[in-house]
């Protein structure tokens, strides 16, 4: 009996109920467009005609290029197919009644963060480029330029969580978790266990996590689990076995707060594989900074503003969640520092921008590292055209792939970047997560933005951009120690490519936007 009953519980979980529901959506919108194809003619001509303005709208609306060529071609190749995909998924109006929303909670809080026109000028004084980036960041993301923070660089995720769980046993007032992942195993387990205690000493803990990125690693109804301990807990966009636009937009975001004076930030999840735990597509190398002092503050904004959009209210005061003068009088580190956040609602790519003013502004060199390389022209453009005026321009992304298909796209971008200069390197002990630009020994970012349509333009993303802060060189020296463990993909590998291969990859690429 307790087979059969593990059994039912197997095959009717929330994963296969909702792919079951999707799958069956698709069918019968198939079937549909089918059906008026073949029986209707002039239905079928009804749509051509239509399918031709939707292209002419497409074509000169204000959509990324890139997803402009991806929607046209199916719309005119298949225009029952396509049109109907298009109203249902590529038109959805859903992101306004989101957009309004999360304005909501958007204006009060930036009044919370004035930027500081005396470090403006600090920076303008050195150097105007970095200035101008202080200025588009504060402007279009939101967050201020700080001082006054120390950082620290952890290479990887066993360095970050042995001190993460050291700054957890410290926190007297507050611990925010905001994460794309968390998965049941030894490091949740172990955070979970120091969250439980803190509880039960009067902390106030919240946690948010994203529904699809947890779909196959918590079960159904989590937050219920952890609201029971004590722990308050908010969902972002739970998953339904709905086909809609909205489910594109996820929160991607790794956020960790304590205090108001320590935040951590970087491309690590709360699962065993980011500690290399157990081997998961070979060793998984990802990246992390821990800030303390003044900047944090921000990091604590972002977290309060997503749970006030996903909670629906806001609190009366934020007082009590400010830094404390005594907690971050400590840190009086030199170089500046500001976190900052993407958002797909407000129609403007601030991670891909803040990447392209490095890129654009470099002088000797720019080190990137992606787990993706799925790129649009603008971005193609800049790391091509960097190259080709002399900067050293390099590319680390993994050896063994996460998702085949994405993989091969990355790939695809391999042959035109080495033709014009760019080095291109894969990291061959396994999977790298790490999301990091370091340029000149002076400008680094550590975050979550990746280098893909998804992170670029459909995420809810954060990131720290910092300039000559403590950690700057150690971000340099960590990626050349990993070009070490890592395997140059030549412009001649490229030409050596399988035919068939080529042509496959080539494929996947144009409907890249979409993936």
């Amino acid at each position: 009996m307790n087979f059969l009953a593990k059994l039912l519980k197997r095959i009717f979980n929330r994963t296969v109920v909702c792919v079951i529901g999707i799958l069956f959506q698709i069918g019968y919108l198939i079937s549909l467009f089918w059906t008026l194809g073949t029986l209707y003619t002039y239905s079928y001509l009804v749509f051509e005609i239509i399918a031709v303005v939707i292209s002419l709208l497409i074509v000169n609306s204000d959509m990324n290029p890139s997803y402009k060529i991806a929607w046209i071609i199916p719309i005119l190749s298949f225009p029952i197919f396509g049109v109907m995909f298009f109203v249902f998924f590529g038109n959805s109006h859903s992101g306004d009644r989101l957009r309004k929303r999360m304005n909501r909670f958007n204006e009060e809080e930036h009044l919370l963060l004035p930027q500081n026109e005396e470090l403006v000028q600090n920076l303008c004084d050195d150097v105007r480029t970095v200035e101008k980036q202080a200025r588009y960041l504060y402007r279009f993301g939101g967050y201020p330029v700080y001082t006054n923070t120390l950082t620290t660089y952890f290479p990887s995720g066993e360095a970050k969580f042995d001190i993460l769980l050291r700054e957890l046993e410290k926190a007297e007032r507050f611990i925010f978790l905001e994460y794309f992942i968390i998965q049941e195993g030894k490091m949740w387990n172990t955070i979970l266990n120091i969250l439980e205690r803190k509880v039960k000493q009067g902390v106030d803990v919240r946690v948010v996590y994203d529904d699809i990125g947890c779909l196959l690693t918590l079960p159904y109804r989590y937050c219920d689990q952890l609201e029971k301990k004590g722990i308050r807990c908010k969902v972002f966009n739970e998953f339904k076995p709905i086909w809609s636009a909205k489910m594109n937009n996820r929160d991607h975001r790794k956020i960790l707060v304590i205090d108001g004076h320590t935040a951590f930030n970087g491309g690590i999840n709360l699962a065993d594989e980011y500690i290399n735990a157990y081997e998961k597509h070979g060793h998984w190398k990802d990246t992390a900074v821990m800030l303390k002092g003044e900047a944090v503050w921000s990091f604590t904004m972002m977290f309060l503003t997503m749970w006030n959009y996903l909670n629906n209210s806001k609190p009366a005061s934020y007082d009590y969640y400010m830094p404390r003068t005594k907690d971050i009088a400590p840190y009086k580190s030199g170089g500046y520092v500001i976190p900052y956040t993407d958002s797909p609602l407000d129609d403007e790519p601030v991670g891909e921008n803040a990447y392209l003013n490095i890129i654009n502004d470099a002088k000797d060199y720019v080190y990137i590292t992606t787990p993706y390389l799925i790129i649009d022209n603008e971005m193609v453009t800049a790391l091509t055209l960097a190259a080709k005026s002399g900067v050293d321009v390099r590319i680390i992304t993994p050896h063994i792939a996460d998702k085949w298909f994405v993989h091969a796209v990355t790939r695809a971008y391999y042959k035109k970047l080495t033709k014009l200069g760019v080095k291109i390197y894969e990291y061959t002990p396994g999977f790298i997560h790490a999301k990091n630009f370091v340029s000149d020994d002076s400008v680094a970012v550590v975050g979550t933005i990746n280098l893909d349509f998804r992170s670029l333009y459909l995420h809810f993303e954060c990131a720290t951009w910092m300039y000559k802060t403590d950690c700057v060189l150690d971000v340099k020296a960590d990626y050349l120690k990993t070009l070490e463990e890592c395997q140059e993909i030549t412009y001649e590998d490229c030409l050596n490519v399988n035919f068939f291969v080529r042509v496959g990859r080539a494929l996947l690429r144009l409907f890249s936007p979409m993936m």
